[in-house]
């Protein structure tokens, strides 16, 4: 016979009569039959991420500039990928259950109009992640080139040659190309990338072994044996690894919701999140490791700094053709977690300040002019202040918008959304505040962000610069919980639909 019962369904209502102002395709919810993504998709979002050109360069920017020794560098690494999946696993599961993107979710404590304000900030960021992003992977390109045509010396622009600047247009107009095939399409640009990487990055440190031989382990013992920082300075050091690397991938875990809401499961999601993030980022690690080891022993000889760029340090194995495959790799995992990353995000973002002027395509056309700039200066200025600092900066910036994303649906909104109301500019809406902003969160997120990027940038606060991104997420979550303590609205009911189901008689 056949009986109904409740089950919970994802809310997918958002009226009759949504807002123009508010809502277009692109950031309405998506339907189930929409969400697509498994475990699979979400491993290789992140395994996208820790292995892009910037990943790997900070990581053994880390190794070398800690002052403590290599392998407590190595267990900050991994804690700090422990602590961000449990971070995402946070942010993602409000989209899975509703559907919606970050730009969207934002409304529910910035106000229908407030959003606004944060979704621009995570638009800019990532626009200054996706042209270092795309300069990063410029550079596999013009490896590749100048290995061809034997290093030739030319005249520099901006710090770059015309190999650079043909191979940095070239990785710009390729995404943009990507881009406009679309999410399935990169999708499967993933899925292909990151184990693709994984096969070239071993082959890369075999070859390296092979040549040190027993002096391989020696060198990852004492290359980054430092102990210039000790006693109480050398637990902050360690903590500060850990803080900048969840600061690096500060960009993602603020908008995650933008790739939960492809979910099929919640428990996918964070099936994919674990593997993704502590197994893979402890996997690549390794390798990062003994790479930069083993390049330091045979290819340099035990002489000068190690190479942070693992595309120099294939530059100098001498071998044209492991050279071309090598850069085509990195090219592609560099590529791919753009895309995902500081690509799509900022186009969400952008068509959110007006959704009936700007559609997620005119978005995705105004990251990449702007991008576009910001990677055509990052040699001759913003790489200038250093990658672990550039990367404390900006996840100093976004650390107040995840602290008050989190503190608002799992305490203020007690983990239930009206999403109806996130789509309504009546004043009766319960996220319409005072005419569609809620001053109290930008002035909990603006406190929070003096403190966060003071902590980077002051002097006498240079102890706390890794920890620049916990401060400010601790503190923006704790004002904002304080500042909206009185405004404490009912629960939201949860959808509840009837369901036919079959059953024996």
């Amino acid at each position: 016979m056949t009986v109904t019962r409740p089950t919970p369904d994802f809310d997918t209502n958002i009226g009759s009569d949504p807002h123009p102002s508010l809502y277009n395709e692109d950031l309405a919810p998506l339907t189930q039959d929409k969400r697509r993504w498994g475990a699979f998709e979400f491993f290789n979002v992140w395994t996208n991420d820790v292995q892009s050109l910037a990943g790997y360069t900070l990581a053994a920017s880390l190794f070398i500039t800690a002052g403590i020794n290599g392998w407590w560098v190595f267990a900050a690494i991994i804690l700090a990928g422990v602590f961000v999946n449990f971070l995402v696993n946070l942010t993602g599961k409000p989209s899975v259950k509703y559907g919606i993107p970050y730009a969207v979710m934002a409304r529910s404590s910035m106000g229908v109009r407030g959003a606004q304000f944060p979704a621009l900030i995570r638009g800019i960021v990532a626009i200054f992640w996706y042209g270092a992003q795309t300069y990063f992977a410029s550079t596999a390109v013009a490896l590749a080139l100048d290995a061809i045509f034997g290093n030739p010396e030319l005249p520099l622009f901006l710090g770059m040659d015309a190999i650079d600047w043909i191979s940095y247009v070239f990785v710009a107009a390729l995404q943009v190309v990507l881009f406009l095939k679309g999410i399935a399409w990169i999708e499967r640009f993933l899925n292909f990338a990151g184990p693709a990487v994984y096969v070239v990055m071993i082959a890369l440190l075999v070859a390296i072994w092979v040549q040190a031989g027993d002096r391989l382990l020696p060198a990852v013992g004492s290359i980054f044996n430092n102990s210039s920082v000790e006693g109480w300075a050398a637990v902050g050091a360690f903590f500060g690894v850990i803080g900048t690397m969840i600061a690096y991938f500060s960009a993602v875990i603020i908008n995650f919701g933008d790739f939960a809401r492809f979910s099929r499961t919640e428990k996918a999601m964070k099936r994919g999140n674990f593997y993704g993030l502590p197994v893979s980022l402890t996997f690549f690690t390794f390798l990062s490791l003994f790479t930069t080891a083993g390049a330091f022993i045979v290819l340099q000889g035990g002489e000068g700094v190690p190479l942070t760029n693992p595309a120099e340090i294939v530059g100098l194995v001498g071998n044209v053709f492991l050279t071309i495959i090598a850069a085509v790799t990195f090219v592609i995992a560099t590529i791919g977690i753009n895309l995902v990353a500081n690509f799509i995000p900022p186009a969400y973002d952008l068509s959110n300040l007006a959704p009936q002027r700007i559609s997620f395509q005119t978005g995705g056309y105004l990251t990449a002019a702007l991008g576009f700039i910001v990677g055509a200066l990052w040699v001759a200025t913003i790489s200038q202040i250093g990658l672990p600092m550039f990367v404390d900066t900006l996840g100093a910036i976004l650390a107040p918008l995840y602290g008050v994303l989190v503190a608002d649906y799992y305490i203020v909104q007690r983990r239930a959304v009206h999403v109806a109301d996130l789509y309504s500019m009546e004043k009766s809406g319960r996220y319409f505040y005072q005419k569609g902003w809620n001053v109290r969160a930008l002035i909990a997120i603006g406190v929070a962000g003096v403190f966060s990027i003071a902590a980077v940038w002051v002097p006498a606060l240079a102890g706390l610069s890794g920890f620049a991104w916990v401060i400010g997420a601790l503190l923006g979550a704790a004002l904002y919980t304080a500042v909206m303590w009185s405004y404490r609205p009912k629960p939201v009911a949860e959808p509840v639909e009837p369901v036919a189901v079959e059953t024996g008689a």
